[in-house]
């Protein structure tokens, strides 16, 4: 089973998705964002550990296609929105012209897609909603939101289940 979990920041929807294996051992966490530079990010790092089970073990990866290939049992990835930066990041897209990154970009979001649609295992893979605002005024703001928004409906149409979470509330998003 295949459960993606959207919503906007600190809407919940890690608290949700790491309810949906309450009770669940062998868990595996897949963090796709570590960010050791940045002491709130630290913080949020910090809590979302001390809130998992200590059965569940950790792989910090910038290699989302890989972990999800390698899987050996149930696991939960946060986030699709971290990873996707770090790929940004990795690719010199903020600044650099669409042309020079794009195809090195899709070919990483297509495996990861690919992957998440072969993995035989339960998943839970959580991401950030984006496009309910204004058009971001910044070229690496509407990159993000266009790749992130691309990248979700990809995910979601090889999801078994899709989950809004909006305040801390879950609204299951029926299919096509």
């Amino acid at each position: 089973m295949r459960t993606l979990v959207t919503g906007g920041v600190r809407s919940g929807k890690s608290h949700v998705a790491e309810g949906l294996f309450d009770a669940r051992e062998g868990v595996t966490y897949v963090a796709t964002g570590p960010r050791a530079d940045d002491p709130d990010w630290a913080d949020r790092v910090a809590a979302h550990r001390a809130r998992r089970p200590a059965s569940w073990s950790t792989l910090e990866t910038s290699d989302l296609a890989g972990a999800l290939a390698g899987l050996t049992g149930p696991a939960l990835v946060d986030c699709a929105g971290t990873w996707l930066t770090s790929v940004l990041d990795d690719l010199g897209a903020w600044d650099a012209p669409r042309a020079d990154w794009v195809d090195a970009l899709h070919e990483r979001t297509d495996a990861v897609v690919a992957a998440w649609a072969g993995c035989p295992h339960d998943v839970v893979l959580v991401t950030n909603e984006v496009g309910w605002g204004v058009v971001p005024a910044h070229r690496s703001g509407r990159v993000f939101a266009d790749e992130l928004g691309r990248l979700n409906q990809d995910l979601a149409a090889v999801s078994d289940t899709v989950l809004l979470v909006v305040a801390g509330r879950v609204l299951p998003l029926p299919g096509p």
